[in-house]
């Protein structure tokens, strides 16, 4: 990807964003002194202000740099093609900031100017916003959303187990998933274990039928540990106030059970419309869950990264190694979008399991004595490159193809699982 140069624009601006209003920083490429203006936060002001620079500047494109790479600010300049966006890390700005401010003074137009010259002088090491298609950014916000609510409906999943501890702990043991709709019916139903043994036998019978369990063996396995379940405490101090919130809690729980169910199927339908769904669907334990994650990750724009490294660098699998004097070191990439890196971590995890050769370089590095976590990390950057090349080629990935091509290289990996 070609880096891009101040002289393909025709003026320089950092915005210092905030709730209410915007700070402004212009630098005129033939004027060289900064202009300063604030701009309300309202989609109104903004969309005044991106045309006035057009009407100003309708020679050259305008770049805008910012300390952001989503939200309502980049949403709005993102319609307008004579706006180009650089987002940059706000530890970068506040590090120039430090660097020339040994008070620590700061205020909005100052971190605008900036941003303008970081821009000016750096634009060179910085990567602009290149929007995807609007159905690739929709499926990005669904996943990602999507990933919030698993992690919101496991939050309230164990805080409600630990509640269920304190007065009711036999339900935990009638249900083996607690994040599913027949454990926030039944527990809705009966909060209490006083409750519960109220019921008849046939009414419970009717509940698990309603709610397709219908192995004999297990309601029976159910009714008898109801029927024979001893009370823990019979302290009202203890059970009404615990159940008061149990019964708030687990309706918020249904709903996120609902959400994720609703979130899958709106995700599995907008996925199967790309046409790049059978490049992902192919690899190993990718699944409905992560397929679609590595798809937007990769995109639609084949011309975004030039080589896997380039990938590898952004995602934050690659590591980062520095040196001093004659001492190296390596460490984790600090900087990097979580969500993306966490994308590859996740599915790396999961490949373990369905791909011969990724199960035998797990096993030959923790024989090694490589942490779990470490190996991971090195394995999801291996799968990297060989997902660029399927996705620059639109090829889906093949086992076996890949295997020949270890054996015709000789590759050691290949010779430590036969000999395992």
């Amino acid at each position: 990807m070609k880096a891009p140069c101040i002289t393909n624009f025709s003026v320089l601006i950092g915005i210092d964003w905030a709730d209410k209003k915007h700070d402004v920083c212009e630098i005129d490429l033939k004027v060289k002194s900064p202009r300063y203006s604030v701009i309300a936060s309202k989609p109104e002001a903004i969309h005044d202000w991106a045309m006035s620079l057009k009407q100003r500047f309708p020679d050259k494109p305008v770049a805008v740099a910012c300390e952001l790479k989503k939200g309502p600010l980049i949403y709005c300049l993102e319609k307008y093609d004579h706006i180009v966006i650089f987002p940059i890390n706000p530890s970068t700005v506040a590090r120039y900031r430090k660097a020339f401010t040994q008070s620590g003074a700061k205020d909005d137009p100052s971190d605008a100017l900036i941003q303008a010259e970081i821009l000016e002088r750096h634009m060179d090491k910085l990567s602009c916003i290149e929007p995807e298609s609007s159905d690739i950014r929709a499926l990005g916000l669904l996943v990602e959303g999507r990933r919030n609510i698993v992690q919101n409906r496991v939050d309230l999943s164990n805080k409600i187990t630990a509640i269920l501890k304190l007065y009711y702990p036999q339900v935990l043991d009638w249900f083996d998933e607690k994040d599913s709709t027949i454990f926030c019916d039944f527990v809705a139903k009966w909060p209490s274990l006083s409750r519960v043994k109220k019921a008849r036998k046939q009414t419970l019978l009717n509940f698990f039928n309603q709610h397709n369990s219908r192995y004999s063996e297990t309601n029976e396995r159910r009714i008898k540990a109801i029927s024979n379940a001893f009370a823990l405490t019979d302290d009202a101090g203890i059970i009404e106030p615990n159940q008061l919130m149990i019964e708030i809690l687990i309706a918020q729980l249904k709903l996120l059970v609902e959400a994720v169910g609703r979130m899958d199927k709106e995700i599995r339908n907008r996925y199967k419309q790309q046409s790049d769904h059978n490049i992902f669907d192919s690899f190993p334990g990718a699944g409905p869950q992560l397929a679609p994650r590595l798809l937007v990750a990769f995109g639609t724009n084949r011309t975004r990264y030039s080589n896997a490294s380039e990938m590898q660098k952004y995602a934050g699998v690659a590591p980062v190694i520095e040196q001093s004097g004659q001492k190296s070191w390596t460490h984790w990439r600090y900087s990097c979008p979580k969500f993306l890196r966490q994308t590859f971590v996740e599915w790396a995890g999961q490949s373990v399991r369905f791909s011969f050769w990724a199960k035998a370089y797990y096993d030959q590095q923790i024989a090694k004595g490589k942490p779990h976590n470490t190996v991971i990390r090195s394995l999801a950057f291996k799968w990297i490159r060989i997902v660029f090349r399927c996705w620059k080629t639109k090829t889906p990935y093949d086992e076996s193809k890949y295997l020949s091509a270890l054996k015709a290289k000789k590759s050691p990996l290949l010779q430590y699982a036969i000999e395992g």
